[in-house]
């Protein structure tokens, strides 16, 4: 029996709880190719919230494809302010050992792009409000009461937060609330996505985690000579050191021991951006300025499985990984996309449920991402902590690889391509 303050909200073929970039892109990919689902999008945060946010995106060009048949990437490049990155150069400091990677070589406008996080929240909005059935559930808008359960398309509710989930053989009920007033509503679903995962330092331990000890140190710095167009990711001692171009001057992401981060959080300006230039070398001259220093603390968090039932985890619900390479988003985006691949065509084949996607389709979905989610965890897991050992021989033996992608074109593509598009499922 349902508790006297607890209200039906409606039911839905699929749920997604979590309204971020990977969540947003698949209910979009949903809603325009299976116009027939009821889909429930619950989001925890107002619009504003996620347009007010400043960190910095790397999308890579098979992401841009996903944003784009989502309808999130618009032909007009203004519409999403996004850096494009041709040149990507890999080094290790006080060490021989280098490659680059060139667009050209492979056949692409650009190896990836550089956004802030608010302006592709602007273009997944706005790509949700052109939607031909689209429909605003908020607190002080309508009540829950009164939904149309019967009305396909996408039913957006903010900001509203999961309070609980749970599932039997025949559906997934998801208990709704607010910050405004102490009544929940119900969502029932023939299946849900889990997409809200959050940071890794407000997550449960998974099957699979490593702390790695480190926080990534976050800003956006300018130079003397700036390159356009270049990324560098330069392993040091430390840790990974990046940076991304963006607008007028470059994304940073230094990645070193708590410790170590705490000090350079508190140094002035000039003293960080000499050490900074230390790490990094003088190829863009002196760094000249920074602003907006932050630090978010580092680690592996991967469920085992990405599928329990009628229950499908994507993105940082399903892995957190470690920012290296830039491939946390990226492996979301790619999930957001097989999923909403999987679950249309189950729903244009399967007889059996009327349309509707079932188990099943969760089942072939997680069998359909092994091969990218396992390599892509294994090579972010084990890029830093093999770059993390300082011994000479092992440096060596880096520098040797590094170098040798150069000499093996047909290696250094097949790296470039997973980075750009992951393993094909």
């Amino acid at each position: 029996m349902r508790p006297a303050n607890e209200r039906c909200a409606g039911r839905f073929d699929v749920a997604i709880v979590g309204a971020g970039p990977v969540g947003t892109a698949l209910a979009l990919l949903l809603a325009q190719r299976a116009p027939q689902l009821r889909i429930a999008l619950v989001d925890a945060r107002g619009p504003q919230s996620g347009y007010d946010d400043p960190r910095t995106l790397a999308l890579s060009h098979g992401s841009r494809e996903i944003l784009t048949r989502a309808g999130a990437w618009p032909h007009d490049r203004g519409a999403l302010n996004g850096t494009p990155i041709q040149h990507i150069h890999v080094s290790q400091a006080q060490r021989f050992g280098s490659t680059e990677i060139d667009a050209r070589d492979h056949a692409v406008p650009a190896l990836g792009y550089v956004v802030r996080y608010g302006a592709l929240m602007r273009a997944l909005d706005t790509a949700t409000a052109q939607l031909p059935a689209r429909f605003e559930h908020a607190p002080h808008v309508s009540s829950p009461d009164t939904l149309d359960v019967d009305t396909a398309g996408l039913h957006h509710f903010r900001p509203y937060r999961a309070i609980a989930l749970r599932q039997d053989s025949q559906q997934v009920t998801i208990t709704l609330g607010t910050s405004s007033d102490d009544h929940a509503h119900t969502l029932h679903a023939t299946l849900a996505v889990n997409a809200e995962g959050g940071l890794f330092e407000g997550q449960t331990s998974r099957a699979r985690a490593r702390d790695y000890g480190q926080t990534a140190l976050v800003g956006f710095v300018t130079c003397e000579r700036p390159r356009p167009g270049w990324a560098w990711e330069r392993f040091t001692s430390d840790g990974p050191l990046a940076l991304l171009p963006q607008e007028n001057g470059y994304a940073l992401v230094w990645c070193c021991s708590h410790d170590e981060a705490k000090r350079r959080r508190e140094m002035d300006d000039a003293l960080f951006l000499g050490a900074l230039h230390k790490a990094f070398g003088d190829r863009m001259g002196q760094f000249t300025s920074i602003t907006g220093r932050a630090g978010f603390p580092l680690g592996l968090n991967a469920l085992g499985h990405p599928v329990d039932g009628r229950v499908a985890a994507i993105g940082n619900a399903a892995q957190t990984l470690h920012p290296v390479a830039g491939q946390g988003l990226n492996l979301g985006l790619r999930d957001a996309f097989d999923l909403a691949d999987t679950l249309i065509h189950d729903a244009r084949t399967a007889t059996t449920h009327q349309g509707v996607p079932g188990p099943a389709a969760l089942t072939a979905f997680a069998r359909r991402r092994r091969a990218d989610r396992g390599l892509t965890i294994r090579i972010t897991d084990l890029l830093p902590r093999i770059f993390g050992i300082d011994a000479t021989p092992v440096a060596l033996l880096r520098g040797m690889a590094l170098a040798g992608l150069d000499l093996v074109p047909p290696l250094k593509t097949a790296f470039a391509r997973q980075m750009m598009f992951g393993q094909r499922g």
